[in-house]
């Protein structure tokens, strides 16, 4: 299987139990201030984009990133299917943050 070093990355995140998701646990997490990076899935409703830099912005303030990945490839990746995920782990947030920035979509084994 091939996927990119951001894919593979969100997937070791949910194996180490350090990723959150759905709008309800993510919504909280940033509204507590726990949350360090929020990802928001290319295929998610401008409603939703619009709600998490909205509490972003007002509470907490992580680092809202879009990506370019759909929901599905986020399943492939980490076996959640959502629209939004987040991580309170400041590792995982740095380094997928680096990642995004970079544009990393280097093909790695996996």
């Amino acid at each position: 299987m091939q996927s990119n070093k951001f894919l593979s990355l969100l997937g070791m995140c949910r194996r180490a139990g350090r990723l959150k998701w759905g709008h309800d646990t993510c919504l909280a997490s940033i509204r507590a201030g726990k949350a360090k990076l929020c990802l928001l899935s290319a295929d998610a409703s401008d409603r939703l984009k619009r709600e998490f830099a909205r509490a972003a912005d007002s509470g907490g303030a992580p680092q809202v990133i879009a990506t370019p990945y759909t929901m599905q490839q986020f399943k492939d990746a980490a076996d959640v299917f959502a629209g939004v995920l987040i991580t309170e782990d400041e590792g995982f947030a740095k380094r997928l943050s680096e990642l995004h920035q970079n544009g990393s979509r280097e093909d790695i084994r996996v």
